[in-house]
C-alpha cells in the first residue's frame, strides 16, 4: 500500500527541494494517472500535471495531520480539476449556434449531449446515498414504475419520487446552460 511519510510532505513545503519533488512526483503519478483512466480521462497525464500545479500552490501552506488520508485529499483535488475542466470544455463547445443548422453536427451534438449526461450522472453518483441514486436510476433511466422500485428497496412510493427529483434537480442544476 501507498504511504506518505509525513517527512516528505513536510519537505514538499520547500518547493525549492527539487529531489524531493521528484520523488513525489514518481511515487504518485502512477496512482494519479490510474484515477484519473478511472474516471475516463483519455489525457491523463495533462491532467496529473494539473494536480501537481495546484499541489505546489497548495502544499506551502499545508500541514499533516495523521488522523486525516492524504490520499484522499490528492484525489479530491484531481476530481475538482476534472470537474472544472468539464464545465469549461462543455460550456465552450455548446457556444457554436451555426452548427446547429447541419444534419451531421446535429448528430454530433446530440451524442455530445448523451455523452455529457453520461459523464455528470458519472460524476455526481457519488454525491448520493445508494437509495437515492438507485431510485433515480431504476425510475428514470431504466423506465421501471416508482412502486415497484420502492418495493425492491423497502421505500415509500412518495421516497421514491423524492429521490428521483432530487437527482434530476442536481442533474438540472449541473447542466444548465450547457445542454440548451
Amino acid at each position: 500500500m501507498l504511504h506518505t511519510r509525513p517527512s516528505l510532505l513536510e519537505r514538499l513545503r520547500q518547493l525549492k527541494d527539487r529531489k524531493s519533488w521528484e520523488e513525489f512526483v514518481n511515487l504518485y503519478t502512477p496512482l494519479l494517472v490510474h484515477w484519473a483512466r478511472r474516471a475516463g480521462v483519455d489525457d491523463a497525464e495533462d491532467l496529473v500535471q494539473d494536480v501537481f500545479a495546484v499541489l505546489v500552490e497548495e502544499l506551502p501552506g499545508f500541514h499533516y495531520d495523521a488522523r486525516r488520508n492524504f490520499r484522499a485529499w490528492l484525489k479530491t483535488i484531481l476530481m475538482n480539476i476534472l470537474r472544472k475542466k468539464f464545465r469549461r470544455a462543455a460550456a465552450g463547445s455548446l457556444v457554436e449556434d451555426v452548427a446547429a443548422a447541419d444534419p451531421v453536427n446535429d448528430l454530433e451534438n446530440s451524442e455530445y449531449r448523451q455523452r455529457l449526461l453520461a459523464r455528470a450522472m458519472e460524476l455526481m453518483q457519488t454525491d448520493f446515498a445508494p437509495q437515492t441514486w438507485k431510485s433515480f436510476w431504476e425510475c428514470e433511466v431504466n423506465g421501471r414504475a416508482a412502486a415497484e422500485v420502492a418495493q425492491e428497496l423497502g421505500l415509500k412510493v412518495g421516497a421514491v419520487w423524492v429521490n428521483k427529483s432530487r437527482v434530476l434537480a442536481r442533474l438540472r442544476a449541473e447542466l444548465a446552460g450547457l445542454l440548451d
